[in-house]
């Protein structure tokens, strides 16, 4: 019998001496360990074209987070989509050194009313000073490659360049078909 109000009576100094939680309201001005973000690149065109006035899908930012070996990719997309006839249909992460593919998300809709847009994906294989080329392709009537692609390493941050890697089209995974 006194055992109980004894055990309340610890209890209750333990939750009177315990400290007060404090929570800290200053903004976080440095960035997160393991975490790489871009600026946006400034010219966004809602409907990107090339120079032959054919729709393209421009990379303009990517965001990374994770560890060696397991990144995933937030990745920032402008695109001439007009439905499943013309749309943005994956963006893929290739070694820029060997042109091989080494992640590719499969984007199963099209994104007319909202451009640009961001989808996540991986994890991607790769190492923090791996040179790598962010790139995405347009699905549809002209299946092709030929917007923005961002070039770079997670260490060393991404810039856009000129697409000189081969055509990957014909690379599983590849899209089954377009939702919308």
């Amino acid at each position: 019998m006194h055992r109980v109000p004894y055990l309340f009576l610890v209890l209750t100094m333990v939750a009177c001496t315990a400290a007060p939680e404090v929570v800290d309201t200053t903004p976080i001005s440095a960035p997160v360990r393991d975490t790489v973000t871009e600026p946006v690149v400034d010219s966004i065109s809602t409907n990107p074209t090339d120079a032959a006035g054919v729709p393209v899908a421009d990379l303009v930012s990517v965001a990374v987070t994770g560890e060696a070996g397991n990144y995933t990719f937030a990745v920032t997309i402008s695109s001439a989509d007009t439905g499943c006839e013309q749309y943005a249909d994956w963006w893929e992460v290739v070694d820029s050194q060997t042109g091989k593919l080494l992640y590719r998300r499969i984007l199963a809709h099209s994104h007319v009313n909202e451009q640009p847009f961001t989808r996540s994906g991986g994890p991607v294989p790769i190492q923090p000073g791996q040179p790598i080329v962010i790139r995405a392709h347009m699905g549809g009537i002209q299946s092709h490659y030929g917007g923005q692609v961002l070039s770079g390493s997670v260490d060393g941050g991404f810039k856009p360049v000129a697409d000189s890697l081969p055509s990957l089209e014909t690379v599983e995974p590849l899209p089954t078909g377009c939702a919308f």
